[in-house]
This record gives C-alpha cells, structure tokens and sequence, in this order.
C-alpha cells in the first residue's frame, strides 16, 4: 500500500515488505481528511437553513459572475467536497485518493469564492488543509515514510502558523487591544458557558478589565505561534497546534469547530513523526 520494497525469503522467493512508518502515513492522512470532514459537516446545519435562504431569496452582486452567485453551484461545491473526502476515504487506491483529494481542493476553492461564502472561514481553513491533502496523497506511494512525515508535519505547522498570523493580524488595532471589540462580541451578551459564568461572578467594571486582559492574550499568543509555530519540533508543534486551536472554539464559541476541527486534524500530524526525526533540525524544508 505504502512505500515498499522487496526481499528474498529463506526459499529464495522474492516478498514484499512495508516499509517502516508506513502506517503512520496512512493515519496521517484519515485524521487530517476526518478534521476536514469534521469541519464541514459541523456547518451542515447552517449550511442548510443558508441554502434554503439562497433558493427561496436569489442574491445577486454583480461583481462575482453569474455561476458564482448560482445556488445550485454553492449547494452541490458543499455536497461535492463532503463526497470527495469519503471516496477519498474509502477508495483506498492511490489514484482514487489522488483524484478525490484534486476533487475535494476544486470544491471548497469554490466555496471560497462564491458570492454566498467567500466571507466564512470555514472553507479558507478547509480549503488550505485539503491543499495539503492533495500534497501528501501525491507523495503517500512514492515517499519514504519517516521523510514524508517529517515534510507533511513542517508543511502542516507551517499552515497552522500562516493561519495563526492571519488571525493575530487582523487583531492588531486599538480596539482589540483595549479588549472592546471582545467585550461587545463576548462578554457583554454572548450565551455561552464561559461568558455566563463571568457575568453571575463579577460586576461590570470588572467584566470590562478581564475583557482586556483576554483580548490582549489572544493577540499575544496568535502572533507569538503565528511566528514561531513552525520553529517548533514536530510532537511540541503538534501538541501545541491542537491545544491552541480546539482552546479558541471550546473558551468561546463552539460553532468555531467548524473552522478549527481542519486545523486541529493538521496540527496532529506532527505526533506521527518518528521520534528519531525529533533530533534533527525543526527547520527542515518541505
């Protein structure tokens, strides 16, 4: 199935025999594709009062064109990425995980630019963990495991760091800084557990100053990871990743596992690379 080589038996019979690491290679790539998956499905609620909006109340902006403002098109690019990633899945075959994996990327490249969800993040972190899906199926029956491992995981912390940064980027103004922006969004009315019990255990003015204070850590450590994520050895990149990426949606909203589930099945890759790799420089190339 992997990369593999031949040997000859005590007859003299030639075997093959899988390479080492080769399984980690293939669960590598179902924990990345059920992160996706995951992603996705856990939108399928919204996605579908949304279509149902997108069908009954047609939209129309005359700056995306017309297939690009088509329901039909957003609804069956949202179907077709869900199918890709099963076949994927299921298929096994290399050629069949290849194809769906180039199928899956087409798909959610256009939800990312359709006029009714070029705007959700959802399918910008899909879109980018299935770019590295495609990568790694390519190279799934061709690489050396331990050494594509080692390349998917600097790959994947590099995403999980640009995604980070991105993140950090759009948060480096005054008002986040002062924490008002997540005081309006979080803290003032948010029902979420979190929020609630801040409210019932604080007055307002106390409120306000945790709210600085959580903003400020929020803009601190994505920038902090957003630069130095992929400085990290993989298993301290990996554990790191998941952390930070599941804390973001279970301390504040979990519809944001729609967004995050992708990056936290990326970040796990780097718990596959074989611990001899940890040795070696934590710059590598990809």
């Amino acid at each position: 199935m992997m990369f593999s080589g031949e040997t000859a038996n005590g007859s003299g019979e030639e075997v093959e025999v899988e390479a080492p690491f080769s399984g980690r290679v293939l669960w590598a790539y179902l924990i990345v594709q059920l992160g996706v998956f995951g992603g996705l499905a856990w939108k399928y609620e919204f996605f579908l009062l949304a279509d149902q909006v997108y069908h009954r109340l047609p939209l129309s902006d005359p700056f995306f064109p017309a297939w690009l403002q088509s329901a039909e098109v957003i609804r069956w690019a949202y179907l077709g990425s869900l199918a890709a990633i099963i076949l994927g899945v299921v298929g096994m075959l290399p050629w069949i995980r290849c194809l769906c994996a180039l199928a899956q990327v087409g798909c959610l490249g256009v939800m990312l630019i359709h006029q009714g969800s070029h705007n959700d993040m959802t399918f910008a972190t899909s879109l980018w963990v299935s770019i590295w899906v495609f990568w790694f199926a390519t190279r799934m029956d061709r690489d050396e495991p331990s050494e594509l491992l080692r390349r998917g995981a600097f790959l994947a912390r590099a995403i999980a760091s640009m995604i980070l940064l991105g993140g950090a980027v759009g948060k480096w103004t005054a008002e986040y800084w002062s924490g008002e922006v997540f005081y309006d969004i979080y803290f003032r009315e948010r029902d979420f557990w979190v929020f609630n019990y801040l409210r019932e255990s604080y007055d307002a003015e106390t409120l306000r100053g945790i709210a600085t204070w959580y903003s400020r850590k929020v803009i601190v450590v994505e920038t902090l990871f957003g630069f130095g994520l992929w400085l990290l050895p993989p298993k301290w990149a990996a554990a790191t990743g998941v952390a930070i990426f599941f804390s973001i949606a279970f301390f504040s909203n979990y519809l944001l596992f729609s967004v995050l589930l992708s990056m936290i099945g990326l970040s796990a890759v780097g718990f596959f690379v074989p611990k001899t790799m940890n040795d070696a420089s934590t710059r590598g190339t990809g």
